[in-house]
């Protein structure tokens, strides 16, 4: 038996791309910032400091973010053998809980101009402004969006759904404001402030909840499917069985290991060359971004019905079928024969 570890260093683009997005993310979201205090000031509209109170939360997160994306990106050391990339999922939940803060401090303000409702000067001036800074804002969480996901930042993509629903906040501000403006009922600007609360409070519960499912290695599903897919579309006969496959990610870093059967008569040589073929596939399939430990076991006799491997002094039966390497049965906890052996009574 033999196990390898594998590891390639980061992509230093990748890193140089975040830094420079979540940085943008920052300057951009301070001057937005100080827009919507503006619209604030000459307004008075509960809805617009709403809305402006988000976008404060948005700056801090930012900041954050840029933090954790920086630390993120210093390699593996004795202290963190496995890296620094699980600070993103600090930063995201601590998002997450700032912008519940907000949210109850958007509540008081909404609720008390909902009973008490107030006079909006300059409505129609604040509202230009508004669109303005949506649209600024709906081109920055965009590319976030889309950096976060084309360099597997979770710290990005958490910061480009806030912005994005900032986006969505002000929308909802524009259009009361708007029917205020064409209505006269001065109750719905605490109205659309309520509303604007309930929004990023749910908001706010979803990035810590993704956050401790992050920090607790919650089995990922769709990165388990991407690695069965990888492994069976390019499976070699020599390789009888995968079982144990485990995945987490760090960062933009993903952690893999598994268990590979391999011919009870293969050399040392043998096996530790298909170990790397399997391991060199996986890490470059992510780009460098991967390490994959592989643990090769030697195949059994309640193997053979799923042994594509013809040419063997030690078969005791024909082939029976050829298994479907997926999710569900490479993350199983025995081989092939093992499972065989359960599904027949142990026998």
């Amino acid at each position: 038996m033999e196990e390898i570890a594998a590891s390639q260093p980061r992509e230093p683009n990748m890193v140089k791309a975040r830094i420079i997005a979540i940085s943008l993310s920052f300057v951009v979201g301070g001057t937005l910032m100080a827009f919507k205090f503006y619209v604030y000031a000459i307004t008075h509209s509960a809805a617009v400091l709403s809305d402006a109170l988000e976008s404060i939360i948005n700056v801090v997160a930012s900041g954050l973010a840029l933090v954790a994306i920086l630390v993120a990106a210093k390699p593996p050391d004795e202290s963190h053998p496995y890296g620094h990339g699980k600070i993103e999922y600090f930063s995201a939940g601590f998002e997450g809980a700032l912008i519940i803060l907000a949210a109850f401090g958007i509540f008081q303000t909404g609720w008390a101009h909902l009973l008490h409702p107030r006079e909006i000067p300059e409505l129609e001036k604040g509202l230009w402004i508004l669109f303005g800074v949506s649209v600024v804002n709906l081109l920055l969480g965009l590319g976030l969006m889309r950096v976060g996901k084309r360099t597997d930042s979770i710290t990005l993509i958490a910061d480009g759904k806030h912005v994005l629903t900032d986006v969505y906040t002000s929308g909802g501000v524009l259009v009361g404001l708007f029917m205020v403006h064409e209505t006269g009922l001065l109750w719905l600007d605490g109205g659309v402030a309520f509303l604007v609360g309930l929004n990023i409070l749910f908001l706010g519960w979803r990035l810590i909840r993704q956050s401790f499912w992050g920090l607790m290695d919650t089995a990922d599903t769709a990165l388990l499917e991407e690695i069965a897919r990888l492994i069976h579309e390019s499976r070699k006969d020599l390789w009888i069985d995968i079982h144990q496959l485990r995945a987490f990610r760090s960062g933009a870093f993903v952690h893999i290991d598994l268990h590979l059967i391999l011919p009870r008569d293969l050399s040392l040589e043998e096996s530790h060359r298909e170990a790397k073929d399997l391991e060199k596939m996986v890490v470059t399939h992510f780009g460098g971004r991967a390490s994959v430990l592989i643990h090769t076991d030697p195949c059994v006799d309640p193997d053979c019905p799923i042994c594509s491997n013809h040419i063997c002094n030690h078969r005791s039966g024909d082939m029976e079928e050829r298994l479907t390497w997926d999710a569900k049965t490479l993350t199983s906890q025995g081989g092939a024969g093992e499972r065989n052996r359960q599904l027949n009574g142990g026998a």
